[in-house]
């Protein structure tokens, strides 16, 4: 139903009511899916959950393909190199690809909406915004801890990104902001194939 779905740039804040179908995300196959959101937001798990696994592309996978550690900054470099190159190679295939990393930041995305335009594959954006306080304490609870500090930059990062609407100004279409842990849980994935 089309009240069922989000539409562009749309905030979920609430669950569902059990009487009502969870807030779906309508997404073509192919495109370009960023999830965007701090350390400990919920990020991977979520994409765990809605995505194969072959069609996710993780910064944390590949810095402990470069390193051997998820967490080494240093082979992150490398890292993105390796993804900016799997992406482009997996667009070029008509496949959807999933990034799961934070792209909180305009110019860590910008490399990625180049390729999404080079291969003509449309973008869409999860944005994982959750209280600063919700996100902190995730993060304290993860096996990985990220310092608080980078958290808090990412946190800030992630403000200026949706309250000044770059993802859209970017050529994100459609853009889903989740604001709750219940909305991250509720939220469910309409894939379409491309126009006959």
């Amino acid at each position: 139903m089309e009240n069922d779905t989000i539409p562009s740039t749309v905030s979920a804040e609430t669950p569902a009511s059990p009487s009502d179908s969870p807030p779906t995300l309508v997404v073509a196959d192919p495109s370009l899916v960023l999830l965007v959101g701090p350390a400990g937001s919920g990020k991977s798990t979520l994409a765990a959950r809605l995505f194969a696994p072959d069609e996710i592309l993780s910064s944390d996978a590949l810095r402990a393909v470069v390193s051997g550690d998820p967490a080494d900054q240093g082979a992150s470099r490398a890292a993105f190199a390796m993804l900016h190159r799997e992406t482009s190679r997996r667009l070029q295939a008509g496949l959807l690809t999933v990034i799961d990393a934070t792209n909180v930041r305009a110019e860590h995305r910008r490399p990625l909406v180049r390729r999404s335009h080079d291969a003509n594959v449309p973008m869409a954006a999860i944005v994982l915004d959750l209280a600063a306080d919700v996100v902190l304490r995730r993060n304290r609870a993860r096996e990985r801890v990220v310092h608080v500090d980078v958290v808090r930059r990412q946190l800030s990062w992630l403000r200026g990104t949706i309250d000044d609407g770059q993802l859209v100004r970017e050529g994100v279409d459609p853009v889903v902001i989740l604001e709750s842990t219940a909305a991250i849980d509720a939220l469910t994935i309409d894939r379409r194939g491309p126009a006959v």
